[in-house]
């Protein structure tokens, strides 16, 4: 992976993002049939919070785009408006484009349209390391490079390249880069379909974190 792939966003990638996701994420709600403030609560967000992805003021977090794909039953590419034109089992790497989310940069590494979603990630350091995360189903990594902090519960770890992690989403996770260079995952997570899915984001209880921008 170059560098250039791994840092910060140029402002016109994030403001597309943006452009993008904001409207998608109402049209999707409103197919779910869901108030803002029960899609809010599903997700962990505040209604007032979520209303300003909506609307575009606020970009959001790939945990808060993960969140909010499972409330409407749907995948992160929808989310950010990608189509894929079929189900090919093969996905090349000139395909991967990167997208940006809340400091994070990841690559779709598995096709649309699945019962699980595979992605390969670069978390930087200090962005969204103490983002709280318990939902349904189950999350699979692997580090390609760099050291990851990962909180199972009341228990951290700290895995390095070649070390994975599979485990039960239900049990309170978050994940950190170690190092100043940040850290880079594979990832893989399954997709419920459910609109009622019980999920929880926010930052740790004794920790604030104004840069994800969540409000507890």
């Amino acid at each position: 992976m170059t560098s250039h792939e791994t840092g910060p966003p140029a402002p016109e990638a994030a403001a597309d993002a943006v452009s993008v996701v904001a409207p998608q994420l109402r049209s999707l709600r409103r197919r779910a049939a869901l108030t803002l403030e029960a899609a809010a609560r599903a997700a962990g967000l505040s209604p007032a919070h979520l209303s300003r992805l909506e609307t575009g003021q606020r970009q959001p977090s790939l945990p808060m785009l993960l969140a909010l794909a499972r409330v409407y039953g749907t995948t992160v590419s929808e989310l950010l408006g990608e189509t894929a034109p079929d189900r090919d089992a093969v996905v090349r790497a000139d395909a991967m484009e990167p997208t940006y989310a809340g400091g994070w940069t990841y690559w779709q590494a598995g096709g649309a349209g699945r019962g699980m979603q595979a992605l390969r990630v670069h978390v930087p350091h200090g962005s969204q390391g103490d983002i709280v995360r318990v939902h349904p189903g189950e999350e699979w990594l692997h580090v390609l490079r760099g050291r990851l902090r990962l909180r199972l519960g009341d228990t951290m770890h700290l895995l390095g390249p070649g070390d994975g992690a599979h485990f039960d989403s239900l049990t309170p996770h978050r994940i950190a880069a170690q190092d100043p260079d940040g850290v880079d995952l594979l990832f893989v997570h399954t997709l419920l379909q459910s609109p009622t899915a019980a999920l929880c984001l926010g930052p740790a209880p004794t920790t604030t974190h104004p840069a994800s921008g969540e409000t507890p």
